[in-house]
């Protein structure tokens, strides 16, 4: 197994207030990419608002191969958006990207 940080852009439609983005910020705790060397050393914050509403969650995800690691953030993600109370509606996820590989092969 490998550990992957993947980036999940996406949109809040209709804005999202303080209480909303803590949920989803705890929502997305286990996948924190401070718990990686990466991580850690680049300060990735799980989740990036900008000023126009745009967002980014950066998750950490093991998995054997990259495209199931693409797979694996984008069901966390999904989850993380319904237990703050966010759906493709009001929060519309663009593709799962690979931004980091943190793995003790060398």
């Amino acid at each position: 197994m490998t550990t992957y940080v993947i980036s999940v852009p996406g949109t809040f439609t209709t804005g999202a207030e303080a209480d909303t983005r803590t949920r989803l910020a705890r929502a997305l705790r286990p996948a924190d990419p401070h718990g990686t060397r990466m991580g850690s050393a680049e300060d990735l914050d799980v989740l990036s608002v900008n000023d126009d509403n745009t967002f980014t969650l950066r998750l950490t995800v093991e998995a054997d191969t990259g495209p199931h690691a693409e797979e694996e953030a984008r069901r966390l993600a999904d989850s993380a958006l319904r237990d703050a109370g966010l759906d493709e509606r009001t929060a519309p996820l663009g593709p799962a990207v690979i931004t980091g590989i943190d793995s003790e092969v060398r």
